[in-house]
């Protein structure tokens, strides 16, 4: 029996389009600079490569038949994802001094460009973000194995699936930090901005809960 291509389309699609821990990375990163977000959606999808591989190793079977190995990836991930909530607070705190500026200085914030580091902290936080996200690994485990046909080699058909997901996470991201840049002049406000990340704060917070009380 063949890859059966569009229905694991189909649920890819649906899975990108539920909100989860990636969304929030990105999209806050999206929300200070388009290349912050750029860089946040690469660190995803290239935490999405480490997946596959594991799963193309069979090393995401051992994980998940272990309780302990599991149990420990799922707090790692909700410790990570409280951690970005507590930053995000944090910064929420930070910007409040910034109320009073005029119009001229949130132009020049705004226009302000972006450094090598704050690509490579964006990155770091899309990646470690889906690699310690346990549902990215059953989904390679549980999920994609049922589009897999008993014919060929099984791990060219995990690659094949893995990529095509990888390549319309891309897609998927691209467009969301497209969205998310033109709220930029909103988000940019000191006002705004401080909303936005005490949002977003709780949100991470939220899912970091969720995520360790999950069964």
């Amino acid at each position: 029996m063949p890859v059966d291509l569009a229905g694991f389309l189909v649920v890819v699609l649906l899975a990108y389009l539920v909100p989860g821990p990636d969304f929030l990375v990105i999209v806050r990163a999206a929300a200070r600079h388009p290349g912050l977000g750029r860089a946040a959606a690469w660190g995803a999808q290239t935490g999405l490569c480490v997946h596959m591989c594991a799963a193309a190793l069979g090393l995401s079977v051992i994980a998940a038949r272990s309780a302990h190995a599991f149990t420990a990836i799922k707090l790692a991930g909700a410790v990570y994802l409280v951690y970005l909530g507590v930053r995000a607070l944090r910064d929420a705190r930070g910007a409040g001094g910034a109320q009073d500026q005029d119009d001229r200085d949130d132009r020049v914030a705004r226009a302000a460009t972006i450094t090598s580091s704050d690509r490579r902290d964006s990155f770091v936080q899309g990646l470690t973000c889906n690699v310690l996200n346990p549902k990215a690994a059953l989904f390679f485990l549980s999920v994609l194995p049922q589009f897999v046909g008993h014919g060929g080699s099984l791990t060219e058909q995990i690659f094949l699936l893995g990529v095509l997901d990888i390549a319309i996470g891309i897609a998927y991201w691209t467009a969301l930090v497209g969205v998310a840049a033109r709220l930029r002049s909103v988000l940019g406000r000191p006002a705004w901005r401080r909303r936005w990340e005490r949002i977003s704060g709780c949100l991470f917070i939220a899912v970091g809960v969720g995520v360790a009380a999950s069964e």
